[in-house]
Parts: C-alpha cells; structure tokens; sequence
C-alpha cells in the first residue's frame, strides 16, 4: 500500500462526498486506502456513504476528541508507506497523486509536502506555504501589516503559487508525510484541539533535519471556512492553539514569548469584540 489518505469528518456530509468522489476520480496508478474517522457528528447523515462508498474504512468515535486526536487515531489502523491528512472540505483537480508521491520518493529528506489550494472563487489561499511565527512575521499577521510582494513574510510571498520550493510551514488541508516519519515524532500534538497543529508537526519535521515542500504544480480546492462556525468557541480554540505553539517552543527567549503572547491577546480580546 502506497497511501494512506486519511480524513476526519464532522457534520460535513455533502462535503465529504464530493471529496471522497474526487479521490475516486483523480487517485490512480497508485494503490491506496482512504479511512475516513467521523468526531462524534451531531448530523448523523455520513452513515449513508457507507454504502455508496464501500471502499473505504469508517470509524466512529463516540466523542469529539478534536483534529489531532483524530488523525492519530485512525492512522493507527494505516497501511500505507504515505499518509495523507485531508479535509472532508476540500476536492482533488487533476491527476497528480503520482506525481507527488514521485517527486517526495525522490527526496532524500523528505519531511512534509503541501500543494497549492484556492477558495470556491479561485481565490489561491496564502496558508498553502508559510514561515514558522516568529516575532516579526507573527505581528505582521496578527495586525495586518502588509509585506512586499516579493518579500518573505509569514505567508511566503517571495515564492510563487505555482513554484515547488522548500518551506518551512505547509497547511494540514492537505499535508503528506511518510508513515514512519509521522510515527518517529509522535504524529500530531494531540495538545491541539483544532488549530495550530499543522504548524507544530511541520516545525517538529523541521527540527528532526527533515525538508518540508511545498508543490505549487498541483492544485486543491478547499471550501474555506465552510465546515466552521466562526463563534466564541472558534476565537477560543484558534488563539489557544497559538497560545500552545508559544509556551511550547518561545519559553526560553523571554522577551520574545512576551511580546508574542501580548500581542496574541490584543489581538484575542480585538477579534471578541466584533462577534456578537
């Protein structure tokens, strides 16, 4: 088994067919699985995929134990020398699938990869490549700061949508790793609800000596912001995942992981203000 691509389901069921129709359409000339894990989803309505879609491998699970957990759990159970952490809100393009598994066969040091997404608008989504937070990058972020084109800055603006180019940060929308790799260093941090967790498994490849890519040649549509109810649980879960990142790796420049968590929290406080 080549590929495990691995997605983890809740209340986006119609979202979930049309992705998993798109891995059915585009997912050839390598042998693959898809495991799909439902978070305990209040609409029970994916239970009528199981039979539509009797390749793949459902679990349930009977809470909702949040992203991290999730994707550990079901890769527990993969097969494949690849996995492929997925969002049930995104579709496959083209046929590609191969051709991202040649090139990371051909890296030495393969770490992570992530392709090039846009909005149902064709707007391209600038978290496909990042910078690991740091200071500077982090408050450009935080409040807006508007960087030069061709500049790097949290969202690597220096490189091309279409390029393929080493980064330091891919999204977890869509993010391959080796099986082992993603065993060796433990998976995702299942400190991490929702939020913050791809930053964190990619800064871990990182620091194991490992090259993350990004892989601007192929293409994914992700329905941004569909599967999310951006509420005060939201505000809650997104500015403590970064909250985690800082306390896990900035404790040990002072200033820095000060400046960083106040501006976190402006910024935190900022966002609650305009939801009602």
């Amino acid at each position: 088994m080549k590929l495990s691509i691995i997605i983890v389901n809740y209340n986006v069921t119609q979202l979930l067919r049309n992705c998993l129709l798109s891995i059915k359409k585009y997912c050839l000339e390598i042998s693959y699985e898809v495991i799909v894990i439902d978070n305990d989803s209040t609409d029970s309505s994916w239970k009528q995929l199981v039979d539509e879609f009797s390749e793949v491998r459902f679990i349930s699970s009977s809470i909702n134990e949040g992203f991290s957990r999730a994707n550990n759990k079901a890769i527990k159970q993969a097969k494949g020398e690849y996995v492929l952490l997925l969002n049930p809100d995104t579709e496959f393009e083209d046929y590609y699938i191969k051709d991202i598994i040649d090139f990371a066969d051909s890296k030495a040091n393969f770490g992570g990869l992530g392709i090039r997404m846009h909005d149902a608008e064709g707007n391209f989504l600038p978290e496909s490549k990042r910078s690991v937070p740091d200071m500077y990058n982090s408050f450009g972020k935080l409040f807006g700061k508007i960087s030069k084109e061709n500049s790097k800055s949290y969202y690597r603006n220096d490189i091309a949508e279409d390029a393929i180019a080493s980064v330091e940060v891919v999204t977890g929308a869509f993010l391959l790793v080796k099986r082992e790799t993603y065993n060796q260093i433990g998976g995702l941090d299942e400190s991490y609800f929702m939020y913050g967790e791809d930053i964190d498994i990619c800064y871990t490849l990182l620091n194991h000596g490992l090259t993350n890519y990004y892989y601007g040649k192929a293409s994914l549509l992700h329905y941004k912001g569909e599967s999310t109810i951006r509420d005060r649980q939201y505000l809650e879960r997104f500015y403590g995942a970064m909250q985690i990142f800082l306390d896990k790796y900035y404790k040990g420049n002072i200033l820095q992981y000060w400046l960083l968590s106040a501006g976190l929290q402006l910024r935190y406080a900022i966002e609650k203000t305009r939801i009602k």
